[in-house]
């Protein structure tokens, strides 16, 4: 749907066959060659001009919308303007200003949030690069139950990505720490111990280790197999 586009080979020929994907493998027509390099440089900065018109004819119009990015195709014959908005917006008067003004195709596409973290870039409260911007495709939906499966305070800054929504990582760690946690008992619960009857105020799912206050105030560590 892009037409003639570039890309980056990131597996050796070996290994491509092993690659398990849900798209077919792109055609490969060539090598770019040094013209095309410098296309693709100069499309970059079309691009960021292309950025600064779009958000003036935003302002002209009133639009409630905000502005992300702008792209052009490879052969400059379409421009795609990202933005972001909290409703539907009406940008049929915009689209005919930007065509009369770049006489080319153009598309204006509404993202999310975590699109636009995407896009951008950027490092996570881990330290690593965002994983949306990593390695991820599809975003799947991250719920507070995860965060209580690890554990984690239930403070929205201390969970959410520089999105604002509930970090993505949460999602596929969710199912090691389900099977973790299997047979461990709760925080709160009362259990009885060798020592005694007690109350578990702390677990480590990894050590697979509860600490147990007992009624007389000392704290046991119980393994669990």
């Amino acid at each position: 749907d892009r037409g003639l586009d570039y890309g980056q080979i990131i597996s050796p020929q070996g290994d491509i066959l092993d690659i398990k994907s849900k798209e077919p493998l792109r055609k490969i027509l060539r090598v770019a060659n040094g013209a095309d390099l410098k296309q693709i440089e100069e499309n970059r900065q079309k691009a960021k001009e292309a950025n600064n018109h779009c958000l003036k004819k935003i302002e002209e119009h009133k639009l409630k919308m905000k502005l992300v990015q702008a792209e052009y195709s490879f052969d400059r014959t379409k421009i795609i303007f990202y933005f972001t908005a909290s409703g539907r917006v009406d940008f049929r008067n915009l689209v005919k200003d930007l065509a009369k003004i770049f006489k080319a195709r153009i598309e204006l596409r509404q993202i999310g949030v975590r699109d636009e973290a995407r896009l951008f870039g950027g490092f996570g409260p881990c330290g690593r690069e965002l994983c949306c911007a990593r390695f991820l495709k599809d975003f799947e939906p991250v719920t507070i139950k995860m965060a209580k499966e690890e554990g984690l305070p239930l403070n929205p800054p201390k969970i959410s990505g520089i999105c604002g929504r509930l970090m993505c990582c949460l999602n596929f760690e969710y199912e090691t720490y389900k099977i973790l946690s299997k047979g461990l008992p709760r925080e709160g619960e009362r259990v009885t111990t060798p020592q005694g009857k007690g109350k578990v105020v702390t677990i480590n799912v990894f050590k697979r280790t509860a600490t147990v206050e007992l009624e007389d105030g000392t704290q046991v560590e119980i393994s669990y197999k």
